[in-house]
């Protein structure tokens, strides 16, 4: 049998990162690009009376979780702050190490754990909202944060170190040997994390924010990325990108079979540019779909284009819609451009796919075949009105994340 030595790596008196690093994940529920690979964060804290093991592993990765356990002879409580099985699919196996452990979850969680990994409910210990747990000389606060993104979710303060355990809050996928991130080195990273994740659920992401600053943590140790040793610099961003206005970017999301909607595209972002809008141009052909996510989060316009495919938007293109839909952007205006050939309903199918986004749609701009002298000039007079809507908005620079 494979023996794996991996240690606990301190953090302060007795508390240890005892997660694992996966370096060569690429994909995410299926769904979400992780070009820098992630990291399943695990805490261990050890007061004078008692052990907690703060989160656990990926099932995948169990194995390197229960190696830096190794010379943890009890382990008392288990906090389980979300459901999903990135944190708590390790659960069963470090009951079955540790038969006397307690899992630590909000009323919510403790059904979810039993569906999702059969956690049985006499193993559970169900906290309230503000609910301690004293292990002596640490003392464990559990705060319940729910739809920070899923409804069960709770973070946990430990008082006498000022270090906020905050689960997917305040993370970021990115796989890293440094155990501390400084805010300039993780910030790209977590607003691609809160662009894919997060961003749906803004006004109760920004709730909580405002909740948990009040502690004024010394450290936020979340569940993805490294700790964090600047609290204040993440919830600020967090807090502007969960709650602030749209930026004066616009983003052009567009494919194109025969180049026509990529020259509406690009003639369009030019346009732009001359008009003092900064613009993030992505071709849906080969778009990593979390650059587009952080563009979001900024884009006070949205302009989707497509070319006519059987009188309806090619499907790339009502994929994105949709996409922007699920994500819910702050965006205040959206418009299509794009080319067809004898005819369709390509603007009335994008439109029908936003209805979660509180958007003006501006008139769009569609050719027959090749764009002509009149298109570009109709382009143009796009980029026109949507530079004046922004400066009547008085929306700010993009934040540059």
């Amino acid at each position: 049998m494979e023996v794996i030595e991996l240690r606990p790596r301190p953090i302060a008196d007795g508390v240890s990162w005892v997660g694992v690093i996966d370096w060569d994940r690429r994909l995410f529920d299926s769904l979400i690009p992780l070009p820098d690979g992630t990291s399943y964060n695990a805490y261990l804290v050890e007061g004078a009376e008692h052990t907690a093991l703060v989160d656990t592993v990926d099932p995948s990765m169990a194995d390197g979780l229960l190696a830096r356990l190794e010379g943890v002879s009890r382990i008392d409580y288990v906090v389980s702050h979300h459901a999903e099985q990135d944190h708590s699919g390790a659960i069963p196996l470090v009951l079955d190490r540790y038969p006397t452990a307690r899992v630590v979850c909000t009323p919510k969680a403790q059904p979810l754990l039993g569906d999702l990994l059969g956690v049985a409910a006499d193993r559970c210990m169900v906290v309230e909202d503000g609910q301690t747990l004293d292990l002596g000389g640490k003392t464990l606060q559990f705060l319940h944060t729910p739809w920070v993104h899923w409804p069960e979710t709770m973070v946990t303060w430990l008082a006498e170190d000022r270090i906020l355990f905050s689960c997917d809050f305040f993370g970021c996928h990115l796989a890293t040997s440094e155990l501390y991130g400084d805010w300039a080195r993780v910030r790209h990273a977590a607003k691609r994390y809160f662009g894919e994740i997060m961003m749906p659920l803004a006004p109760m992401v920004a709730r909580n924010v405002a909740r948990v600053r009040e502690y004024q943590a010394a450290l936020v140790a979340p569940s993805h990325g490294p700790v964090l040793t600047e609290p204040e610099a993440a919830m600020s961003a967090w807090a502007d990108w969960a709650a602030g206005p749209p930026r004066n970017l616009a983003v052009v999301a567009y494919v194109s079979m025969h180049g026509s909607t990529r020259r509406m595209a690009e003639h369009l972002t030019d346009a732009l540019a001359e008009e003092g809008v900064p613009v993030r141009q992505f071709d849906l052909t080969v778009t990593d779909l979390g650059e587009l996510a952080i563009a979001l989060v900024d884009a006070g316009t949205i302009v989707l284009g497509t070319p006519t495919v059987l009188t309806g938007p090619h499907p790339l293109a009502a994929s994105a819609a949709w996409l922007a839909n699920l994500l819910k952007p702050k965006a205040r205006f959206a418009t299509v451009i794009g080319s067809y050939g004898w005819g369709g309903r390509a603007v009335e199918a994008l439109a029908g796919l936003l209805p979660n986004l509180k958007v003006e749609l501006l008139d769009p701009v569609l050719c027959k075949g090749l764009p002509a002298v009149g298109d570009l000039e109709a382009l143009r007079g796009l980029a026109k009105a949507i530079a004046r809507k922004h400066e009547e908005e008085g929306f700010g620079p993009p934040d540059g994340g």
